[in-house]
């Protein structure tokens, strides 16, 4: 006698969309995702009218131009300096010489005189910008290793100047010690349109 084929039961596929939304879900708040990292930058508020952009100009002893050419040279321009410098790592004590102005050179960025609370009575040189163009071609790479040497001569000048003041390093201090550091030195770099230098 021949054996009746039995029915394979279909399988219920209903849940299947449920279950793979769910591990959707999962996958997309558990996995941590690659993220651009970049240069910290706060732009500055846009001028109101011409007579805040005419205070604006800078006068030539408070600029420090930092150009960058498509091969990577670095030309340095100050009132100390006008030239182009060997090694990215020279940048950071150029900036901070002229940033500080330790002897009050008058081809360096003026000093006057505020009253900084925490502080008291310091002569300033807070009107001093660094300028920073590039070329349309200049290495990525050279690019951050600039930024990098800047922000340093700053981070460098606060620590020192915080542990001559409080007595320890600026990562130490209270918020309103930390204003008083940045009052007395305001990070300033400029960021200019880039254009062709070539290698020249």
């Amino acid at each position: 006698m021949a054996k009746k084929k039995r029915k394979v039961p279909g399988l219920n596929a209903s849940s299947t969309a449920d279950i793979s939304f769910i591990l959707l879900i999962f996958f997309l708040i558990t996995t941590s995702m690659d993220t651009d990292m970049g240069l910290a930058r706060r732009l500055p508020q846009p001028p109101e009218n011409e007579e805040i952009k005419q205070e604006m100009k800078i006068k030539e002893r408070n600029l420090m131009e930092v150009r960058i050419n498509a091969q990577g040279f670095l030309w340095v321009k100050n009132g100390v300096i006008n030239d182009f410098i060997p090694e990215v790592r020279e940048l950071r004590n150029i900036a901070k010489q002229f940033i500080k102005n330790e002897e009050n050179l008058s081809s360096l960025p003026e000093k006057h005189p505020i009253n900084i609370p925490l502080l008291g009575m310091c002569a300033l040189t807070d009107k001093c910008v660094i300028s920073v163009q590039t070329d349309r071609g200049t290495p990525y790479n050279m690019y951050f290793q600039v930024q990098n040497e800047l922000v340093a001569a700053y981070n460098e000048l606060r620590d020192e100047l915080s542990k001559q003041k409080f007595g320890r390093a600026y990562a130490g201090l209270s918020d309103e010690q930390k204003v008083a550091i940045r009052t007395y030195y305001p990070q300033k770099i400029s960021e200019a349109e880039p254009k062709n230098y070539g290698g020249n």
